[in-house]
């Protein structure tokens, strides 16, 4: 029993020492394969005490919930390659089996390598960088990034779950009526890089007490009538710069976010999440403006509910119900 704390002690020690300089020169292979096996037994055994060596390696899940973790995953990456946004609309039903201080970073981390995969296979839909203004992404951008901080201080200060009810029926009554609607009915908005920045500016606000930045976007697309290459080159752009910059911030705060049970999560999803991205990006080449039309105001309406569900603050009781059928 000693002998085990001791091991574990020194691990936690070399986790935490910083490498000597001579480290990097003479043997980096034999230092990054020891800080490996130190997050390994460190994250594994801190996160939930007493883990055997199979549950430290499931990240400290049962089975059964880290296979039904990684099936809602796949179909956030599918759905998000197919319309370009949503990863955290599907995502979300993920704070059912994480804690939110876990599943949050998580599911923005596997979003922006979402979104990199993605971007990759649709680059010739995405505009030069020349001609990002005014008509491309990047008014969306500017007021993006002045949303966020306004939405991480929303996020601490303010009841967000009045705030999420209110946007997510505003999310399910809009999806509702775009697909109930008869084809060809249907009011066009005009506006130009002013409005175009005081939309990006409300999704930044939105993503950053909800995690879906981009639905202000989508909405603000469908209302202009944007085709889908046009539109799923401003929505990506968008999305991706601002999970980085809510990482960043989320690193800066809150460090200790980040920890070995976040790495060991990252890398057990991600080589799930990144080919269900390319798939849904593949079926994204074979919809027609129509078809996808109606995808995003599906995603829209899903986003909605979770937003509700979250207001709602069901999340306790369907874990309940998860634990008790053994999950």
């Amino acid at each position: 029993m000693g002998r085990g704390a001791a091991k574990m002690d020194a691990a936690r020690a070399d986790a935490r020492a910083p490498p000597p300089i001579s480290s990097f020169g003479d043997e980096p292979l034999r230092w990054l394969r020891k800080q490996a096996t130190a997050a390994l037994v460190v994250g594994g055994r801190q996160a939930v005490p007493g883990l055997s060596g199979l549950r430290m390696l499931f990240a400290g899940l049962p089975p059964l919930s880290l296979l039904l973790l990684i099936v809602i995953l796949a179909a956030s990456a599918l759905m998000s390659g197919l319309s370009g946004f949503g990863f955290s609309a599907i995502g979300a039903l993920c704070l059912t089996l994480l804690p939110p201080k876990l599943g949050v970073p998580l599911l923005m981390s596997l979003s922006a390598a979402n979104q990199i995969m993605s971007l990759r296979q649709i680059k010739g839909d995405i505009q030069p960088l020349k001609a990002w203004w005014p008509n491309g992404p990047a008014p969306f951008l500017l007021g993006g990034l002045i949303g966020v901080p306004i939405g991480l201080a929303i996020l601490s200060s303010l009841p967000t779950a009045d705030l999420m009810l209110v946007f997510g029926a505003f999310l399910v009554l809009y999806s509702a009526y775009s697909l109930a609607r008869p084809h060809g009915v249907h009011a066009t908005v005009n506006g130009g890089w002013f409005a175009s920045s005081l939309v990006g500016m409300s999704g930044g606000v939105i993503g950053g007490f909800t995690a879906f930045p981009g639905a202000a976007v989508v909405v603000w697309n469908g209302l202009r009538h944007v085709p889908k290459r046009e539109a799923r080159g401003i929505v990506q752009p968008y999305i991706f710069v601002l999970q980085i910059l809510s990482i960043v911030l989320l690193a800066i705060h809150s460090p200790q976010t980040f920890g070995p049970t976040f790495w060991l999560l990252l890398a057990i999803s991600m080589p799930v999440v990144l080919p269900c991205t390319l798939l849904g990006v593949k079926l994204y080449h074979r919809l027609s403006d129509v078809n996808f039309r109606r995808v995003t105001f599906i995603l829209l309406g899903v986003s909605g509910i979770g937003l509700l569900i979250k207001a709602a603050d069901t999340f306790p009781v369907v874990v309940h119900a998860l634990k008790s059928v053994g999950l």
